[in-house]
């Protein structure tokens, strides 16, 4: 039976609101030490996800080479503003092999993770699958 996605995913999400201004999904993203956030509405329901990518100042290019502030620190613009809609994700019941192609389709390094009701239940990262791919690798020395 093939792996499944719940066996690997993190629980322990983090998610925002998308009245969120960018400076504190920053410093959250800093704190707890994640890369993605979640952006739920008030029922839990997935409206996008916001990444540190989204953050980066989008004209940074044309700064000087020493430059000291990749990201654009600002409470003007709300995570809503800048978060990604239209989100890829995968259920709990997803094969762990479905999301690995995903996420080397839409060359992303993490998705959500929805239940049947398509409600928020937890993030899988690509260490979320280096992790079970270690566990297969493990079992296999065992034999």
């Amino acid at each position: 039976m093939p792996t499944k996605v719940s066996e690997y995913m993190t629980a322990k999400v983090i998610s925002v609101k998308p009245d969120l201004g960018v400076r504190e999904a920053f410093f959250i993203m800093r704190d707890e030490g994640v890369r993605h956030l979640p952006v739920v509405d008030d029922e839990n329901q997935l409206v996008g996800i916001v990444s540190d990518r989204e953050l980066r100042r989008p004209n940074w290019v044309d700064e000087d080479r020493d430059i000291t502030h990749i990201y654009d620190l600002n409470n003007d613009l709300d995570v809503g503003d800048i978060m990604v809609r239209n989100v890829f994700c995968v259920h709990t019941y997803d094969s762990l092999s479905k999301a690995v192609k995903l996420l080397l389709e839409q060359r992303v390094g993490a998705v959500p993770v929805l239940d049947k009701t398509q409600t928020l239940v937890g993030m899988l990262s690509a260490i979320d699958l280096l992790q079970a791919l270690d566990h297969k690798l493990d079992a296999e020395r065992k034999r």
